[in-house]
């Protein structure tokens, strides 16, 4: 069970070693990209390549959909960015539900935890693979990994360097739980920390933080939904930036623009913005962001 791309290659992992899949259940199909063509899911065009059976329910709580999974005899059910399954769904399977969650559970419990590590200058973070339980991201802890957050990641390729361990990690737990040797630790509930989904206050830049702090929210933001500051009555997003010196002191959100460079400062120095992109333009390196758009020394964003 799974949608995006990162579910991809816990999927490929499992038939690569020729498990036997009863079904592959996935969201519906969306519009997707610049044109809003009506696509299937990651998950769906590989099982398809797979020659695997598709399940695509409007709904996880109806129950011709959960009849459907009795009749399958499924032992296991892995679940890789899905949806929450509800106690009808979970009751079903044999040997139980398995999630793959991209954090070192309990911490960053919730919808956005790649994302929720960088913001919060975390220089670790990891993957979990868990017995699903009613309650969200709370089920015994089977096995974990740790993975490094470099001070060059940003979102996008953290995800997909999670992505694929997390499909090493999901074949060695179906493994243990194949010969019962699959542990179940308890979480222990005082260190959970939460990862709520971004919202669009989230992606505001705040100028009066420390640089750190500012870098980390672009990175954090970076390749999507962007991180956003406003020029004028224009909004600008910001996708990579870089510790600047030599420029003297700004005040918060003070531009000083040089031949390909723009900084601005922050609570205890600047950046300087890399990559940005003007509302309704594509995304650009600075250089040729200052070919199109007019933005001077002396100005302030916000």
């Amino acid at each position: 069970m799974g949608t995006p791309d990162f579910a991809v290659p816990s999927l490929e992992v499992l038939v690569r070693h020729e498990y036997e899949m009863s079904a592959v259940v996935t969201g519906m199909d969306k519009p997707r990209g610049r044109g809003q063509e009506v696509l299937p899911s990651p998950v769906k065009r590989k099982a398809i390549e797979c020659r695997l059976p598709v399940l695509q329910p409007p709904s996880l709580k109806d129950p011709e959909f959960a009849d459907q999974l009795r009749a399958l005899s499924t032992d296991l059910f892995v679940v890789v960015a899905f949806r929450i399954l509800p106690k009808t769904i979970l009751s079903i399977p044999r040997l139980g539900a398995v999630n793959l969650h991209a954090s070192l559970l309990p911490k960053y419990r919730g919808a956005a935890p790649i994302q929720r590590a960088i913001m919060n200058g975390e220089e670790t973070t990891g993957l979990t693979t868990f017995f699903l339980e009613e309650r969200v991201d709370t089920g015994t802890i089977i096995l974990q990994k740790a993975v490094p957050i470099l001070q060059d990641d940003d979102a996008g390729n953290l995800h997909d360097k999670l992505s694929e361990a997390g499909a090493a990690l999901v074949l060695e737990t179906v493994r243990r739980i194949e010969s019962g040797s699959a542990p179940k630790i308890r979480q222990d509930e005082s260190a959970a920390t939460p990862a709520p989904k971004i919202l669009k206050e989230d992606c505001v830049v705040r100028w009066n933080r420390p640089s750190g702090s500012v870098r980390d929210l672009i990175r954090a933001l970076s390749p999507s939904p962007g991180a956003y500051t406003r020029h004028g009555n224009r909004i600008i997003k910001i996708f990579r930036s870089e510790f600047a010196q030599g420029f003297g002191r700004l005040a918060p959100g003070e531009v000083v623009v040089e031949p390909g460079r723009i900084i601005v400062g922050t609570a205890d120095g600047g950046l300087s913005l890399t990559h940005l992109q003007q509302e309704g333009k594509r995304r650009l390196p600075v250089e040729e962001f200052l070919r199109g758009y007019r933005i001077k020394s002396g100005d302030r964003v916000q």
